[in-house]
């Protein structure tokens, strides 16, 4: 039987130019900057954030990798699931594990990919179709917006992974956790990867590495807004600054002005000033405690069945389904 490869494209280059003008003007124009992360991931973002989750300080990807490894096959049985859908996936490459783990117990059927990169997507989408033999469909959009475009049906096994749910403010995590949970099947489980709270130093050094691959990665956004939106931003002008915030529980990403200047954005007629010191937020990375992730998962009306660290504790994986 012949397999079948769908893309969905509900985030095309005007809405991506739109969105980035939005988000540039609203995080710019206002007393406390800011430039959301999903604007990281540009080529040379998607790049330098590949090598950063092969250097010695950056655990995540080391940690919530080991855990798939020993656990893949306790979630395939589990879960029964016949359909992975992976939010935010990327190249897919730690869900081969789980895809590895589903075909072997003669469950998987269908693979649906959701990523807001048109190229990797498709890329990853092919590649996948053709290791696999199954059906592919991918959809190229937000998680922010278009999660109700995820197509239904089978027995479906949710992938949110990497900890990206740590880059989300607590009311935003409700809201997408209200969203999956409203938008999987009865039957459906989701799978969800949390960065723990840890030694503060180990935190800080994961995003401040001694190469400065992670400070080339953050001023890369800058490059972004210049490319894109004729901005005049001088990268060389902003340090890289991390800092843990004890009372929220997360690390945040910054870009420090080393000095007084003034940047005009063309596209958007905006000129932003900036003091010496003066910081423009770029990224948070919440972590939690297993308690935490439990009780925010049965906020959404999420019932957590099983949950695994890696022998450090520094990651977990927590699988939930739908509760009653």
């Amino acid at each position: 039987m012949r397999r079948q490869l769908s893309l969905d494209v509900l985030v095309g280059a005007d809405e991506r130019r739109r969105a980035l003008c939005d988000d540039v003007r609203a995080g710019l124009g206002g007393p406390e900057k800011h430039i959301p992360p999903a604007w990281f991931y540009d080529d040379a973002g998607s790049r330098l954030f590949d090598e950063i989750t092969r250097l010695p300080e950056y655990y995540p990807t080391r940690a919530e990798r080991s855990i798939l490894a020993s656990r893949a096959a306790d979630i395939a049985i589990a879960t029964r699931a016949d359909t992975l859908v992976e939010i935010g996936s990327g190249t897919s490459d730690k869900t081969r594990i789980l895809l590895d783990a589903m075909a072997a117990a003669r469950h998987l059927e269908r693979i649906v990919l959701f990523d807001i990169s048109h190229e990797v997507l498709a890329d990853a989408a092919e590649t996948l179709g053709r290791r696999y033999d199954v059906d592919v469909h991918a959809v190229v959009g937000d998680f922010r917006h278009h999660l109700g475009s995820i197509p239904a049906g089978g027995r479906q096994l949710w992938a949110f992974l990497g900890g990206t749910i740590g880059n989300l403010l607590p009311t935003a995590r409700r809201r997408f956790l209200d969203r999956v949970r409203q938008q999987m099947g009865r039957d459906a489980h989701l799978l969800l990867g949390t960065d723990l709270v840890k030694d503060v130093g180990r935190l800080i050094a994961a995003y401040d590495d001694s190469a400065g691959v992670t400070a080339a990665f953050n001023r890369n956004v800058l490059a972004v807004v210049n490319r894109e939106l004729h901005a005049g931003f001088d990268p060389d002008a902003f340090g890289h600054r991390v800092r843990w915030d004890p009372d929220e529980r997360w690390i945040e990403m910054r870009l420090r002005a080393t000095r007084a200047h003034t940047v005009v954005v063309a596209d958007l007629d905006l000129a932003v000033d900036f003091r010496a010191g003066e910081e423009i937020l770029t990224e948070i990375s919440a972590k939690f405690t297993p308690s935490q992730v439990a009780d925010e998962l049965a906020a959404a009306g999420l019932a957590p069945r099983a949950a695994w660290r890696d022998d450090a504790g520094d990651f977990q994986l927590t699988l939930a389904r739908p509760g009653n």
